[in-house]
């Protein structure tokens, strides 16, 4: 029997703590939930709330740690124990990413824990070798402020309209890391941001149709296309 897909997002249990940027995970988890139709149930044995789906005919289980952030490792260690799931192939971490841009995504299956205390404690019990879906909040604004104040604070009605906007994005990134595996969904995903990140090349200046040089006893491209190069998408 193939062992469960299992995707825990990072956040703080108690409605202060709603809408604060460190719970992304919990709020990620939530949307995954609502689309697939499925309910939380508290499981104290784990310390968490737990859904589940079936997807593709492999059972896909939702993890809310409820332990706080800096304890994640404790209540995802036990669930992964008790179903007898290795991690490195298994495991799935929702979390909240300050060296990010905001609304930005990036999975990885390695990395240290960045100075994220629920990282640290996921490695500390389940290890270094899980997926990583690191979700941006950053940059720190403003950056003389307190780390933890800045996670623990609230996102702007604007930034907030942003995270909206990308949830549906993020969700499909979460069903193509179940579908096909993290090095399919790191090409995919990461790539996307790569070229977002690329600055556009300026058009050069067009020249009038007369002007354009041409080549001896060429009488014009008869049938062809008038558009130049760039306009082509040629190098």
């Amino acid at each position: 029997m193939e062992s469960p897909i299992i995707i825990a997002g990072l956040g703080n249990p108690g409605r202060e703590y709603e809408g604060t940027r460190h719970n992304i995970g919990f709020v990620l988890l939530d949307a995954l939930a609502r689309q697939q139709g499925c309910l939380w149930s508290k499981r104290r044995e784990f310390e968490a709330e737990v859904a589940t789906f079936q997807r593709e005919g492999r059972r896909v289980y939702l993890v809310k740690p409820q332990t706080y952030v800096n304890l994640s490792g404790r209540s995802v260690g036990a669930f992964c124990r008790y179903y007898r799931a290795d991690p490195a192939g298994s495991l799935v971490v929702v979390y909240d990413e300050i060296n990010i841009e905001l609304g930005r995504l990036k999975i990885s299956v390695k990395g240290s824990a960045g100075g994220h205390n629920g990282l640290i404690s996921m490695i500390e019990c389940v290890g270094p070798t899980f997926v990583r879906f690191r979700v941006g909040i950053g940059p720190r604004q403003p950056a003389e402020i307190d780390l933890k104040d800045f996670v623990l604070g609230k996102f702007s009605e604007e930034q907030q309209a942003l995270l909206t906007s990308k949830e549906r994005e993020f969700v499909d990134a979460l069903h193509l890391l179940v579908d096909s595996g993290p090095n399919h969904a790191m090409n995919r995903v990461n790539q996307k941001n790569k070229k977002q990140d690329e600055p556009n090349e300026p058009r050069k200046p067009e020249l009038p149709r007369d002007l354009r040089p041409r080549h001896e006893g060429e009488e014009g491209i008869r049938g062809g296309s008038d558009r130049t190069v760039e306009e082509r998408g040629g190098g």
